[in-house]
């Protein structure tokens, strides 16, 4: 996957990747499968960007592209509370996950108390992960209507959205030195262009995790529905914007193009930027439009630009410590 998306963004760009050859920066997560990821995008550009080893020159940066382990607010009140799942585990017990154990259990042959949603979502993933890896139809899929499929990813959007997506403001919030991260080097290229240098890193790849672009996409503004996902609204959910497999499927990537245009009338318009996820256009918020000058986008953002600090964000809350000191 990762081979193939290089290839096909060195042809949709090839004028940039021809310029980024021999000046492509590679960052990372250190998860093997994230080195292996950069290596084989790497492999895609061609022979040129693959001398020696695979993990040679792949910068390992945990703090950008792992943001959230280093968070210590998000990881004390949402990853290791088992209270912010509430709306998960509410689900599981729900009208809709009882149905869908009470025609798997009838369907093994099994009383409906030895199933539990946990066992049955491993089942259903078991399916979903032999058809689109192997592209066989696994015999677990037969367990399932189209009906259940909606329910078990309905329950994996439930997780998604509390755990990394608009359930907690900190979940996207502690995305914020990934998104500073971007628009520093998008500066740095303005800044160069402007003074008729060459742009130093005409192509930076950064390779994370599902858990690293989904709150950042949340930061952004991106498949926000006007109410929440719950427990008791499956039904009023079903034309939801926020469906994480689509949003983030295997190999999925969020790619910044920045433009120099010279046939413009005003110098705001020289500089635009165009925002692919999955190599399709985004429309931008304040604009509902596929491109938007670097000028506004940035004006758009200001308040994450300029006021979110990780630190500060990412700080537990201090408790009353009235009592230690009165020991």
């Amino acid at each position: 996957d990762m081979e193939h998306l290089a290839r096909r963004l060195a042809a949709r760009f090839p004028a940039l990747f021809a310029a980024a050859r021999r000046r492509l920066v590679l960052a990372s997560s250190s998860k093997h499968r994230c080195l292996q990821s950069g290596a084989a995008f790497r492999r895609g550009l061609g022979p040129d960007l693959s001398l020696g080893s695979d993990e040679v020159e792949v910068e390992v940066n945990d703090a950008l592209m792992r943001f959230f382990d280093h968070c210590a607010k998000f990881v004390a009140l949402v990853e290791e509370s088992d209270a912010a799942m509430c709306q998960v585990d509410a689900f599981k017990e729900g009208p809709e996950m009882r149905r869908v154990l009470e025609k798997v259990a009838s369907a093994l042959c099994l009383p409906v108390e030895e199933l539990n949603a946990d066992l049955v979502q491993v089942a259903f993933l078991t399916c979903s992960y032999e058809l689109a890896i192997k592209n066989v139809t696994s015999p677990w899929c037969s367990l399932f209507s189209e009906e259940d499929a909606k329910v078990l990813e309905y329950l994996n959007d439930l997780k998604q959205y509390w755990k990394r997506g608009y359930g907690y403001d900190i979940n996207s919030r502690s995305s914020c030195i990934l998104f500073q991260d971007i628009f520093q080097h998008l500066d740095k290229a303005v800044e160069e262009s402007n003074s008729s240098k060459p742009i130093s890193s005409p192509l930076i790849v950064q390779v994370g995790h599902a858990e690293t672009l989904q709150p950042l996409l949340a930061l952004m503004g991106f498949f926000k529905d006007d109410e929440p996902l719950r427990a008791n609204n499956y039904i009023k959910q079903a034309h939801r914007k926020f469906r994480s497999g689509r949003i983030v499927p295997y190999a999925a990537n969020l790619v910044f193009v920045l433009y120099h245009c010279d046939q413009v009338k005003t110098s705001e318009e020289e500089y635009q930027v165009q925002i692919l996820l999955n190599e399709k256009p985004m429309a931008f918020h304040h604009s509902n439009e596929t491109i938007s000058t670097y000028a506004d986008l940035k004006n758009y953002y200001k308040d994450i630009l300029e006021n979110c600090h990780f630190k500060e964000e990412c700080e537990l809350p201090k408790l009353n410590a009235t009592a230690v000191d009165e020991l």
